[in-house]
């Protein structure tokens, strides 16, 4: 008995050392929340009307909805009631016809690629509807 214990021993101990020396191989996973690709400050270029600026997305921390606050939407002011958005894998849709700013109604949705978020929408100050393609890059 003996002499079939000390080899199963080893084998054994060597089977349990080879599954204690393996890894993890898989990289750093995806985020468990999938607006967390969208947080952060982000560069944004206006097309039509020259503008650049800087907006800061942050989560809602009470959203259910994937719902995200967009501070400076539109260059509104960091002051401004930030605009509010819906993340849906890599698109990201505003809330529709909500007031931000000067009481401007905007509405639209953004794409991200990368690390480019392209978002046409409107802006109506009251007098014009304008039609703004923008582009947000991550800083």
């Amino acid at each position: 008995m003996k002499k079939f214990a000390t080899p199963a021993l080893a084998i054994l101990a060597l089977v349990a050392f080879g599954f204690s020396a393996c890894t993890d191989n898989d990289p750093d996973p995806a985020p468990t929340d999938p607006r967390q690709i969208f947080a952060g400050i982000w560069s944004v270029t206006e097309t039509e009307t020259r503008l650049t600026y800087e907006v800061n997305i942050e989560l809602d921390p009470l959203a259910q909805n994937g719902g995200v606050f967009i501070y400076n939407f539109a260059n509104s002011g960091t002051s401004s009631v930030p605009a509010y958005a819906y993340v849906s894998g890599n698109t990201i849709s505003l809330e529709v016809n909500q007031v931000i700013g000067d009481g401007w109604i905007i509405n639209g949705s953004g794409t991200l690629s990368s690390s480019r978020i392209t978002w046409p929408y409107t802006l109506n100050d009251g007098a014009t509807l304008h039609y703004i393609s923008a582009v947000f890059t991550r800083n």
